[in-house]
């Protein structure tokens, strides 16, 4: 769907004007867009002389706590009492990169009981009868959360109140989102990148953060999930990685240490579609990554999950060797609309 806009958005600018209780908030273990686009809107709110507070709902990847800001979030895990006590005084709750309460765990509960104004800022697909917000900016068609945010920012405020920080944070995730630039990339991608190069970013500083910082049993980890976990199905132009618990155990992971796994099996010649397998203690985590025209979200949809084109998630509550199996039955179906070339 195109661009979604509340027709009704210059009431929430108004409001924004004023002095309000703000609270920022995105799905539970966030990634590189969602801290991104949080952050992002905390530092621009603050600017406009507002005083936010962003609410985690989880942790979140070690390689996200450069982000500008990150020193401020608040982790709900960690201050329930005093989060719970901010969301039910909260004037305004702004809802970014996810279109579903349940996404944000115990902190989207507390906000459907919320009589705050509710923002939803994504670029999920999303059933209209999940629609909770009272104002949304909405774009399937976005690369990312971020992109929205450099829009709503201009929206609000044409003459573009972007500092290095808060360009910073949407860099972030229009490069994580886009798999730096490699999907989900359209001429506006790059024409917002050019925009917040200019307002400032360190592109180096950034490129660090996310790709070369990893700690030593990370990249022990990798080598050993392309050795052992990679297997290749050439007959359904696919390839997928099983991640045992305790694998994840032996090489004590810390969140975000799988992030861009399943990415190295789309290197593979003749791959169009990736999976990770990912064990959980109480469900297997799945990730989808295709290129091309196969639709991984229509895929994830038999685990419980969705999200783009190109790349989206689910999960299964089965054993990994019962997810596996269902997997590959599921292939098989599909082994006709894997078979092309780009």
């Amino acid at each position: 769907m195109p661009l979604e806009i509340s027709p009704n958005l210059d009431a929430l600018f108004v409001r924004l004007a004023h002095p309000a209780r703000i609270i920022i908030t995105t799905h539970q273990k966030p990634d590189g867009d969602a801290m991104g686009s949080s952050l992002a809107l905390w530092h621009y709110l603050n600017k406009i002389g507002q005083r936010p507070v962003f609410i985690s709902p989880t942790t979140y990847a070690d390689f996200l706590r450069w982000l500008p800001g990150t020193d401020q979030a608040l982790i709900y895990t960690d201050h329930k009492e005093r989060c719970d006590e901010l969301i039910d005084k909260a004037d305004v709750i702004f809802c970014l990169d996810f279109g579903e309460l349940h996404r944000a765990a115990d902190v989207g509960h507390r906000i459907a009981r919320s009589a705050a104004i509710k923002v939803n800022i994504d670029h999920h697909i999303l059933p209209p009868e999940k629609a909770f917000a009272d104002y949304w900016y909405r774009d399937e068609k976005a690369s990312s959360t971020c992109e929205l945010i450099y829009d709503f920012i201009y929206h609000h405020n044409p003459d573009n109140l972007l500092d290095t920080d808060t360009a910073t944070c949407l860099y972030t995730g229009l490069v994580t989102d886009t798999g730096a630039f490699r999907y989900s990339v359209n001429p506006r991608v790059h024409e917002v990148a050019a925009q917040l190069l200019a307002a400032g970013v360190d592109i180096d500083r950034v490129s660090f953060h996310l790709f070369s910082n990893f700690s030593e049993n990370r990249t022990r980890f990798m080598g050993y999930a392309l050795y052992e976990c990679l297997h290749v199905l050439p007959q359904y132009h696919t390839a997928y990685f099983r991640l045992p618990l305790e694998a994840q155990e032996r090489f004590q992971l810390r969140e975000g240490d799988t992030e861009g796994l399943v990415n190295f099996a789309l290197g593979i010649e003749g791959v169009n579609f990736a999976i990770l397998l990912n064990e959980q203690p109480d469900m297997v985590k799945i990730s989808f990554r295709s290129l091309g025209k196969f639709a991984t979200n229509l895929f994830a949809a038999h685990f419980k999950g969705g999200g783009h084109h190109n790349a989206s998630g689910g999960k299964s509550t089965e054993s990994l060797a019962q997810t596996e199996q269902r997997l590959l039955a599921l292939l098989e179906e599909y082994k006709t609309q894997l078979d092309y070339e780009l």
